[in-house]
């Protein structure tokens, strides 16, 4: 079985027409199954208000479908942020009489000019998606152990806690015992559902529900991620090089108040530290956050700047 999760960013209500509608919070998810294979669309429910449901659906996604209905400032803000979260493969669909010279000098340069122009069909649409996942082939074996940020959990009568989420990095399997980060808590993996159907294990891509024995409600939080791998880590303290989007205005300053984004966490990080000599869109910085965040060493870490006006998307950090 294969899964292909991709983020929808354009009108509201534009995926209803690709899957069934299933749950819906900052984030709207659709689902389609084709025999084995399934496909997810994630819609930010609550963009532009809110940053962060635009950061959440593209965090999870591995493709997308941008929409554009008007070239706003909204439509650039989103290319920003489809660009630095890498998501390299993707449709555009051009509405309203815009063409391609209008938006050309506005995705130069970023992922979304490799985007495959496609009409405005969305039923040609699912048509060419359900081929692609179903060309998809499962690696032979995905030894690494895996992990999966939470983005939504709750209980079950009979059953226990459940926890959506998505796996990234590896392999989980059935009777694992996984760490609860950034907490010390862990929990018995009791079963891995894909779409509705049991399954023995979970790779990278794979949309789960997990049933959980040992933990309760109360110890979960939105962001927090299961593992079994050591080299997951978590800190209250990020350092690395910065890299700002070429739209940035000015360099950055300590005492800033950015948003962190990783995964399913998106969290207050003050400049504590920074280096500006040389090139300031490439700065050497260092990040307090109010709350630890999960990550591998090396990830990519989206930073925000919620006073930002029309652009809040600021650029990307490299952990160490």
């Amino acid at each position: 079985m294969s899964n292909l999760t991709i983020a929808v960013i354009g009108p509201e209500g534009y995926a209803a027409e690709l899957g069934k509608k299933g749950t819906s919070s900052d984030i709207t998810f659709y689902n389609l199954k084709k025999g084995e294979h399934t496909l997810t669309f994630l819609e930010p429910t609550r963009y532009p208000d809110r940053l962060a449901s635009l950061f959440f659906t593209v965090t999870l996604a591995s493709r997308a479908i941008l929409v554009v209905d008007e070239i706003t400032a909204a439509f650039g803000e989103c290319v920003i942020m489809l660009d630095c979260a890498g998501i390299r493969d993707g449709m555009i669909v051009l509405r309203n009489y815009i063409t391609p010279e209008q938006i050309a000098p506005l995705i130069q340069g970023t992922v979304v000019e490799h985007y495959t122009p496609v009409p405005d069909d969305r039923m040609k649409i699912r048509e060419q998606l359900v081929l692609d996942v179903e060309a998809i082939r499962e690696p032979a074996d995905v030894r690494e152990q895996g992990a999966v940020p939470v983005d939504h959990f709750f209980p079950v009568k009979g059953i226990g806690v459940v926890v959506l989420g998505e796996v990234v990095g590896g392999r989980i399997s059935r009777h694992e015992t996984l760490r609860v980060h950034p907490t010390k808590k862990t929990a018995l993996l009791r079963s891995i559902q894909k779409h509705d159907d049991d399954s023995e294990y979970a790779i990278p891509g794979d949309r789960v529900g997990l049933a959980l024995k040992g933990i309760e409600v109360e110890d979960l939080d939105r962001g927090y991620v299961l593992s079994a791998s050591p080299k997951i880590t978590s800190s209250t303290t990020l350092n690395g090089r910065a890299s700002l989007v070429r739209y940035w205005a000015s360099p950055l300053k300590e005492g800033m108040v950015l948003h962190a984004g990783h995964w399913m966490q998106f969290v207050p990080a003050r400049v504590a530290y920074i280096d500006n000599s040389g090139d300031w869109r490439k700065p050497v910085i260092t990040l307090r956050t109010e709350t630890e965040l999960v990550y591998y060493p090396g990830d990519r870490v989206l930073l925000h700047y919620l006073d930002g006006g029309k652009l809040r998307v600021a650029g990307i950090l490299n952990v160490e």
